[in-house]
């Protein structure tokens, strides 16, 4: 259904006949975390998720797994290597 409280002209999945089904009745606005992130639109009452009605649970655990401007960098590790392993691996 498209969502007519909050985002209006989005498909919405907590929208029902009866209105949006959402803790609240609405979705909520974007947090601090989420500004630069693709998948925040702006709308004529405030900022939107375009994919999760509130934006700052996802944000409690230090990450949202759906931004789009944080880049997360691998950690790289460079293992210990045996001296008698790699020398094999050397002759074949």
């Amino acid at each position: 259904m498209i969502c007519t409280t909050a985002k209006e002209g989005v498909d919405c999945f907590f929208m029902s006949k009866n209105g949006c089904q959402y803790n609240g009745g609405t979705c909520h606005p974007v947090v601090e975390q989420c500004e630069g992130c693709e998948k925040a639109k702006v709308f004529p009452t405030n900022t939107y998720c375009l994919v999760f009605p509130d934006p700052a649970a996802k944000w409690r655990t230090g990450k949202c797994n759906m931004a789009t401007h944080r880049k997360e960098t691998a950690a790289k590790t460079t293992a210990k290597l045996n001296p008698i392993k790699a020398s094999k691996r050397k002759v074949a």
